[in-house]
């Protein structure tokens, strides 16, 4: 199931089944965030994790498909077309060694490398 896409709907329905059933949290689960899960479990008891899981069951019914992808299924297969410049594509890997070395030389969070990496791939 980890290896799977994530879908939307699905991710809609746990996060409104969240926001109706006293446990909350089952779809930050489903989409590979348990940290999260976790604490929309503790919170349980409270409307907080419950109201939290309407506004996101609705953000992403509302979202592009292709913005839930790149937000949830980050391994998910990348179509290359075909009217690619092999110098932008060496750049591009160029960039990303540079942004992994300083990823690894602890110059930038993991965090902040995700975040760049996102943005030069996009």
């Amino acid at each position: 199931m980890l290896s799977k896409p994530k879908g939307r709907r699905v991710a809609a329905i746990l996060a409104f089944s969240g926001a109706v059933i006293p446990l909350s949290g089952l779809h930050k689960f489903y989409l590979g965030q348990p940290v999260w899960g976790i604490l929309y479990l503790l919170l349980s008891w409270t409307p907080i994790p419950h109201l939290a899981s309407a506004i996101e069951g609705f953000w992403y019914l509302v979202q592009d498909p292709d913005q839930f992808d790149r937000n949830f299924n980050l391994n998910s297969p990348v179509t290359v077309q075909s009217s690619v410049d092999p110098s932008q594509v060496a750049a591009m890997a160029e960039a990303l060694r540079q942004l992994e070395q300083l990823r690894q030389e602890g110059l930038i969070s993991e965090y902040e490398f995700e975040q760049k990496r996102r943005k030069l791939l996009d």
